[in-house]
């Protein structure tokens, strides 16, 4: 099939697109295998947790449509491929990070990373998603024609270079860069005798038994990595320049396992997934609203476990408020346990240097080390990597809005997958996919080509992640923004979204262009050659 669809020819040579239901053969009539060819009507970028579930809503509620996911990487799963630390986990819980449509049926509540990637995998191929990824697939470039109404997506693939267009592109591939971490340089550190690793690509032969570990850094990655290394390494010690609120969490949900005991699982997940979505959000508001009153909570209850107020004062009391950053959660308070055996500490302070023995600190202590972890932290990356060009401009990103945390302004059939920051990824990731879907939908049912977010007079823009973490205030200006008011305000709660995602007017902010509008270059119409006339032949 070629990248070009069925052509309509006028009377004056040109070709225009037919109606969305003509454009091309059905695949039974063209004797061949849907997305096997090089155009598609979506195309998703990334087989991860996000990808999968826009796959399952995009086959179940606009099963007409044609799509594959394209996957960089030789394995499905994103996140929970690639971490393989000692310990790695989710830091929400699996019945709101799992999917609606696919009960989590296992003990744990805070999951470890196996079982999360088992449970992608499982429900790739539970729904035949499995069998629409592409493998070692790398979207080089994305250019949108707004003449032909497509999208031309460069690809490589072994080493090959092919093109592959496609109606809509929807990027699941997170914001992180799975290929470079952050990585700050620090003195000394090729004089260090011992071995540097960074959790992003963690040795699969690498043994701490028995050793002396430090892991700089604060955050979910580091609270994991303490306790897990603790159990088989002589010491841990986790350094910090400043704390992180740290909240201790029950690794089973014993309310929710009442409920699954006493429902069909459809129904106990639904219940138990409503339960732990109104926790989540009631906290977060909580913290917003009676900062002081979160802060003495935290503390109390972390003194409480560690039976050691200096100790909390010192190294687990942060100068910012919570959920200002991110809530790092510690499943049956393991690291604390840790720290009260013995096997862990954690110091605060900054680096100096590095020296051969480990690392000298600006108080003069060294931290001796025969590994150093340096969980300091992700890159963020927009789209997965993929810059759109629009008519061979190139987008920029910066001067650009997002329309309901999917689409942007200045792109056409462009949406992209980004979770919340105060709650499980997937249940803004699922709105977001079922949104796609309306919009597509929206866009068959007015006989639509192209849609595109346009605001309604001036916006006051904020930036799209309103966190202070540090992984955010390093690159968050390299993103489009968001507004100061609905469509364009990101907002970071689910209850609102989830009452209002899908009963947004499309029409009153997406600005369509009719398919009678669009043209697509065909082949040069050649006239037949005159026929000579018939002669009469009489009898």
């Amino acid at each position: 099939m070629s990248a070009t669809a069925p052509h309509e020819t006028t009377p004056t040579g040109e070709t225009t697109m037919p109606a969305r239901g003509s454009l091309r053969p059905r695949p039974e009539e063209e004797g061949r295998q849907e997305g096997a060819g090089d155009h598609l009507d979506v195309v998703i970028v990334g087989a991860g947790l996000s990808g999968v579930g826009a796959a399952y809503r995009l086959q179940t509620e606009c099963p007409d449509r044609s799509y594959a996911i394209l996957e960089s990487r030789d394995t499905m799963g994103g996140t929970w491929d690639l971490f393989r630390y000692p310990g790695v986990r989710s830091d929400s819980d699996m019945f709101t990070l799992g999917y609606p449509f696919k009960p989590w049926r296992e003990a744990k509540s805070i999951a470890d990373g196996p079982s999360i990637l088992s449970y992608i995998k499982e429900t790739a191929a539970e729904f035949g998603i499995d069998e629409k990824i592409r493998y070692g697939t790398r979207v080089l470039s994305a250019d949108w024609s707004t003449d032909e109404a497509l999208w031309t997506l460069t690809l490589e693939q072994d080493g090959v270079r092919r093109t592959l267009t496609c109606e809509f592109l929807y990027s699941c591939a997170g914001y992180y860069n799975y290929e470079q971490p952050y990585a700050p340089t620090f003195p000394g550190i090729d004089s260090f005798a011992g071995e540097v690793v960074h959790p992003q690509f963690w040795p699969e032969d690498l043994d701490y038994t028995g050793k002396k570990v430090v892991i700089i850094g604060s955050g979910a990655t580091a609270v994991t990595l303490v306790p897990s290394m603790a159990e088989q390494a002589s010491h841990v010690t986790m350094l910090q320049r400043s704390p992180t609120w740290i909240s201790a969490v029950p690794s089973r949900d014993k309310l929710a396992d009442k409920i699954r005991a006493a429902l069909p699982a459809d129904a106990a997940h639904r219940v138990v997934r409503t339960k732990n979505i109104l926790f989540t959000i009631g906290l977060y508001q909580f913290c917003q609203r009676q900062p002081e009153r979160a802060r003495k909570l935290f503390t109390s209850l972390s003194t409480r476990i560690l039976k050691d107020e200096q100790l909390v004062k010192e190294h687990f009391t942060p100068s910012y408020n919570p959920w200002d950053q991110r809530l790092c959660a510690v499943p049956d308070a393991d690291l604390f346990k840790a720290i009260k055996k013995g096997t862990a500490d954690v110091v605060t302070d900054h680096i100096d240097e590095f020296v051969p023995e480990g690392i000298r600190l600006n108080s003069g202590e060294v931290l001796e080390a025969d590994i150093v972890v340096t969980a300091t932290g992700l890159q963020l990356l927009a789209f997965g990597g993929i810059q759109p060009h629009v008519d061979g401009a190139k987008v920029d990103l910066t001067e650009q809005f997002v329309w309901r945390g999917a689409m942007m302004t200045g792109v056409p059939n462009f949406a992209v997958c980004i979770g919340y920051t105060n709650a499980s990824w997937t249940l803004r990731a699922d709105l977001t996919s079922r949104l796609v879907c309306k919009v597509l939908n929206h866009m068959d049912s007015n006989d639509y080509a192209a849609v595109v977010p346009q605001p309604q007079g001036e916006l006051q823009e904020r930036p799209l992640l309103d966190l202070a973490s540090g992984y955010v205030q390093r690159s968050i200006n390299e993103f489009p923004r968001q507004g100061d008011r609905s469509p364009w305000l990101v907002r970071q709660n689910y209850i609102i979204d989830a009452a209002t995602t899908m009963r947004t007017n499309l029409s009153k902010t997406l600005k369509p262009t009719a398919r009678s509008a669009v043209r697509r270059p065909g082949p040069a119409v050649v006239p037949e050659p005159a026929r000579a006339p018939e002669l009469e032949v009489a009898s």
